[in-house]
């Protein structure tokens, strides 16, 4: 499965056309502005520029890019260690190897995967998502996080919402502000889990700079985007009701970082963002 979709929604004459897929290239795309700090091609000068831009308020942006991409390799890890046997991953991004379902079934080659985007550019690239194991599956959801219900639908045809499943939705919520509903749709995803499936975020927060924060949220907005940084406290708020895997909520690069490789970053300071794993009980 990869999904139908084959034009962007709200699509402007200024784009390009990738593989068939209309891409609005008139306004950066978070998916992208990742891509360009992970050194990936698949982006735009749109997306570049506002890079750049957000550079001159943190130069770690790389650094930060890079962190949250090895939390997502071990926290994989040490899921599928766990058992987990489905991943349904919201906010997938642009294929980078290795991605998440390559890690799931190294640790057990049986794994079903569910990514989910909203950005066309993805669904141009999707074939790169679809490579499983002869004993696994995956298969690429075109659509937006805020529609819990197409994507709890259409993942229903790959993943047994009976069986533990791991929901991660990783540098995604800061793209959702509280006033559009970002906790209850969290709480409506967790909903139609089953007792022993986890929940896995990670997320920027503005406390260890919150003017340079507050500046990067203005430019988020300057180009109809929203950016919602958040505390300690308010991303441990995402997992009321589940249980904290050990160390709790932690600096994305100190959740067990003997599950993979260090992650040089520039200085000493912390890298300014937070994740963690819970479980439903």
């Amino acid at each position: 499965m990869t999904g139908n979709d084959t034009a962007a929604d709200g699509a402007t004459t200024d784009g390009a056309t990738t593989e068939g897929v209309r891409i609005d290239t008139s306004k950066p795309h978070p998916a992208r502005m990742y891509d360009w700090f992970l050194g990936g091609k698949d982006n735009y000068p749109v997306d570049e520029e506002m890079a750049r831009q957000l550079l001159t308020i943190d130069a770690r942006g790389r650094d930060m890019a890079r962190v949250n991409r090895a939390f997502m390799h071990r926290a994989t890890r040490w899921l599928g260690k766990a058992g987990v046997r489905q991943y349904l991953d919201i906010g997938t991004g642009i294929p980078t190897e290795p991605n998440l379902h390559q890690i799931a079934q190294q640790v057990a080659p049986e794994s079903r995967i569910v990514y989910c985007d909203n950005d066309p550019i993805v669904l141009a690239h999707a074939e790169a998502l679809l490579r499983s194991t002869p004993e696994g599956a995956t298969a690429y959801i075109q659509a937006d996080a805020r529609d819990p219900q197409t994507i709890l639908e259409r993942a229903g045809d790959v993943l047994d919402f009976t069986r533990p499943i791991a929901l991660s939705m990783l540098a995604l919520l800061h793209f959702v502000d509280d006033e559009d509903g970002a906790y209850e749709l969290v709480a409506r995803l967790v909903e139609r889990l089953a007792p022993g499936s986890y929940l896995v975020l990670s997320h920027v927060t503005g406390e260890f700079d919150p003017e340079g924060a507050a500046k990067a949220r203005a430019m988020y907005q300057g180009r109809g985007l929203t950016l919602r940084p958040r505390t300690r406290e308010e991303l441990t708020r995402f997992f009321d009701g589940l249980e904290l895997v050990e160390p709790g909520v932690t600096l994305t690069a100190d959740w067990h970082p003997e599950l993979g490789e260090p992650v040089p970053v520039t200085g000493d300071a912390p890298i300014p963002g937070y994740a963690g794993v819970a479980r439903k009980p």
